[in-house]
């Protein structure tokens, strides 16, 4: 332990008495540590956005969608869910708790008097709010009344109160969409931007509002979101639904389906394994950086051997070992790695926060802990793998030749 504390000294003796060589040799890990953590920085607080998206559908959410094959698509074949899906599963399937279809009546232009926007426009059920958790700010949302007797009644996303300039409250207002008047009589909470794409330009309408609108004649682009009840277990829900539509698009038994099954907790589940390989390849591409801040180590200590020759002769006189003048060296070169690793988490974390400001509507960069202990350790074996040749070649040293050197 004493050797320990000795050659440590030493080490840290010589880094304070060349401060600026000291940084300067630093400076390659500073660069390669600060960019990893920068860059991991801005994937992960993207990661932990979108992974609060998938949560707002809950973990017992299943939506059912239409299946097109590219194939079919370029034989004009195109699958649609239709509106007696929504009635075949309200009927055969047990354990639902909540069926929420959702579906584009068509254009999305929306005016009042002169002011004009556009919108994503969507026709569905009360259980809106509940199957994806997204809630009205002031007002209400759809009720029950409004479903049954198709009112033209509708909940506004906050950038549509900004863009049709709806001046005072716009609870009670009227909206032009598709040639009919529809009452405001809701405001749906602002959730910002997404990808740069706004999530707050929307017009909720009736299901069934919908439905009059497009008539019979017109295939729906829907989809069907469906919460299951906690009671029934969520392969059951799945069966039963893949029975009831299958049933419905009279599919024989040998017939592929024509639809298709996402729950929400497999969403969540593929793009974290999207993210974790991205931040992988990207940070391994940045931590290139690393090994040139490495060899920026190796070569100033390989200096520092040689200017320091008749120093090791003279400790080698007086009885150091050359394991001891080993020691030395090698903390010398980890200390150097570590204090570049430190600075650099600090730094690209900076530059991570202050990017993600920059970056109009980009979620907050977030550092998680295994970033910082990679980074540490990586840096830290850095200094270890480039720091032995310099420092082997110290301890290897003649004595009588050191004490020699001029």
């Amino acid at each position: 332990m004493y050797v320990f504390i000795e050659a440590l000294r030493s080490a840290i003796a010589a880094i304070r008495a060349h401060r600026l060589r000291s940084f300067l040799t630093s400076l390659g890990v500073i660069i390669g540590v600060a960019s990893v953590i920068a860059v991991v920085s801005l994937i992960q607080g993207m990661s932990q956005s979108i992974s609060k998206q998938f949560e707002g559908l809950g973990s017992n959410a299943i939506t059912i969608s239409a299946k097109n094959d590219f194939k079919d698509v370029l034989r004009g074949k195109i699958n649609t869910l239709r509106f007696e899906d929504v009635e075949q599963l309200r009927a055969h399937v047990d354990g639902i708790r909540d069926l929420c279809p959702v579906f584009s009546p068509g254009g999305g232009d929306v005016r009042v008097a002169n002011n004009k926007a556009f919108a994503h426009v969507i026709a569905t059920t009360p259980s809106y709010q509940d199957v994806h958790q997204r809630y009205v700010q002031s007002g209400r949302f759809l009720s029950s009344a409004d479903e049954t007797n198709a009112r033209r009644v509708a909940v506004i996303g906050s950038k549509l109160v900004d863009e049709l300039h709806l001046k005072g409250e716009p609870l009670g207002q009227f909206i032009q969409y598709s040639g009919e008047w529809f009452k405001v009589v809701g405001v749906m909470e602002t959730r910002g931007e997404l990808f740069g794409m706004s999530q707050d330009d929307y017009l909720i309408i009736p299901y069934k509002t919908g439905r009059s609108m497009i008539g019979n004649n017109q295939k729906p682009n829907m989809r069907i979101n469906v919460s299951s009840d906690s009671a029934t277990p969520a392969d059951e829900v799945k069966r039963q639904i893949t029975a009831a539509m299958r049933s419905s698009h009279k599919l024989k038994a040998d017939d592929k389906d024509d639809f298709e099954l996402v729950a929400s907790d497999q969403l969540s589940k593929s793009f974290g394994e999207i993210s974790t390989m991205v931040t992988m390849v990207m940070g391994g591409i940045v931590g290139i950086a690393l090994l040139v801040g490495g060899i920026g180590i190796m070569n100033i200590m390989l200096v520092s051997v040689t200017e320091r020759t008749r120093e090791i002769g003279i400790c080698k006189a007086i009885g150091a070992r050359s394991r001891d003048i080993m020691l030395q060296f090698l903390i010398e070169a980890v200390i150097l790695a570590l204090f570049g690793g430190l600075i650099g988490v600090a730094l690209g974390y900076a530059i991570g926060t202050g990017a993600a400001a920059l970056i109009p509507n980009f979620p907050t960069a977030f550092v998680p802990w295994w970033a910082i202990a990679v980074s540490l350790l990586f840096s830290g074996g850095v200094g270890v793998v480039f720091g032995v040749f310099p420092a082997s070649k110290a301890a290897k040293l003649d004595p009588i030749e050191a004490l020699r050197y001029e």
